[in-house]
């Protein structure tokens, strides 16, 4: 295996890791901070945080797209995460330290068992090379870096 295959596999499951600490609806475990704030919304489908946008550079704009195409239907618009449907990676539990980059790598090639979120398991996202995660963990960092998780 090259590195590039064991960063994805590291990436994919740091990333999964997210699926047990908040329910939604609920404020952060007490060892858990976020960084940003619930919306009022507690719908089903509803943002679950309030994400600040920043201009994109690089492969950001790339990233953008691909999360929009393939990423957005759980974890919503501008990573916010879905009541009910899949968590916030603007949250403090995928900072940098805590969920590298290669495991949104090894969750979007292999899924991820819920273990942080009751959303349930995530499963493998279809289509995705490791260029087009590179580029959506781009953009989610830089969207993590403007709401002060880094």
């Amino acid at each position: 295996m090259n590195k590039t295959t064991l960063a994805v596999i590291a990436l994919a499951a740091l990333a999964g890791a997210g699926y047990a600490v908040l329910r939604p609806g609920q404020d952060a475990a007490p060892d858990v901070q976020s960084s940003t704030t619930r919306p009022s919304s507690n719908a089903q489908g509803a943002p679950m945080v309030e994400v600040k946008t920043v201009a994109f550079t690089g492969n950001e704009p790339l990233g953008e797209t691909a999360f929009n195409a393939k990423c957005a239907e759980c974890h919503g618009v501008n990573a916010a995460g879905r009541n009910g449907m899949g968590p916030p990676l603007i949250h403090k539990i995928y900072e940098p330290g805590h969920h590298g980059d290669q495991a949104f790598l090894l969750a979007a090639q292999n899924g991820v068992r819920a273990h942080h979120w009751p959303f349930g398991d995530m499963p493998p996202v279809e289509g995705l090379t490791v260029a087009d995660v590179g580029n959506i963990v781009a953009y989610i960092r830089a969207l993590q870096r403007a709401n002060g998780i880094e």
